[in-house]
């Protein structure tokens, strides 16, 4: 599904934040990426989600060569190919749940009618029908991570890129994201999650263990992959 070869990523002032990363992930994997802080793993978050381009090396998303695309068509497969999760949620204060879904999908080129279904049946696939006209503030920590992830799939990307999900969440509902995301990979979107927990990487199929821009360990690789449904 995507795949980076001999990826380095080096910010001004000569900061190495990826050295030589080879890394592929296969479709319907669920995969964590685990690291102390500065490792690189969120620096290969944005080189595998496309949100920011190597200083050298080869990106490959769902068969395109990544540094030979355009900005336009680079957003565009993002687009379709790629749902994002973030720590700290991203939702717009004072708009009801089913909206802030709705509205990841403005580019989609969706009528605005459909765009409320797909928000609405998203809503209803992390478990929250009966949440989807509350605000942010009248939702709970892992109700707002679940909105967050509703609006990350509801456009059926068959990638899901998870940020340090659990990371401003209680013990039991940092639990709940898990299971969700386990339970997307189920149904067959590739998961993969970074975090620092490495608890929570334990409980993942796949674990890339990162460490000074390098990765420095790949385990559970051989874990069967889930296929994609439909």
């Amino acid at each position: 599904m995507i795949s980076l070869t001999n990826v380095s990523r080096v910010y001004a002032g000569g900061v190495v934040a990826l050295d030589g990363v080879d890394l592929e992930v296969e479709e319907g994997e669920l995969v964590a990426i685990v690291g102390p802080s500065g490792s690189g793993k969120s620096t290969v978050l944005n080189v595998l989600g496309t949100l920011d381009r190597p200083t050298s090396g080869t990106v490959r998303l769902a068969g395109y060569d990544v540094g030979r695309l355009s900005d336009a068509r680079l957003s565009a497969l993002r687009a379709s190919r790629i749902g994002f999760v973030f720590q700290h949620f991203h939702l717009a204060g004072g708009t009801p749940a089913w909206r802030n879904v709705a509205d990841g999908l403005l580019y989609s080129g969706h009528r605005a009618a459909e765009r409320r279904r797909r928000a609405v049946a998203a809503l209803e696939r992390v478990g929250l029908g009966h949440r989807m006209d509350h605000e942010p503030h009248e939702l709970s920590g892992g109700e707002r991570q679940r909105v967050a992830i509703a609006r990350a799939v509801a456009g059926d990307p068959p990638l899901l890129l998870a940020d340090e999900p659990t990371g401003a969440l209680d013990t039991v509902a940092g639990a709940g994201v898990m299971s969700l995301l386990r339970e997307l990979h189920a149904g067959g979107t590739t998961v993969v999650v970074i975090t620092h927990d490495r608890d929570i990487a334990a409980g993942l199929p796949r674990r890339v263990r990162m460490r000074d821009g390098r990765v420095e360990d790949d385990s559970g690789r051989e874990t069967p992959v889930v296929a994609k449904v439909g």
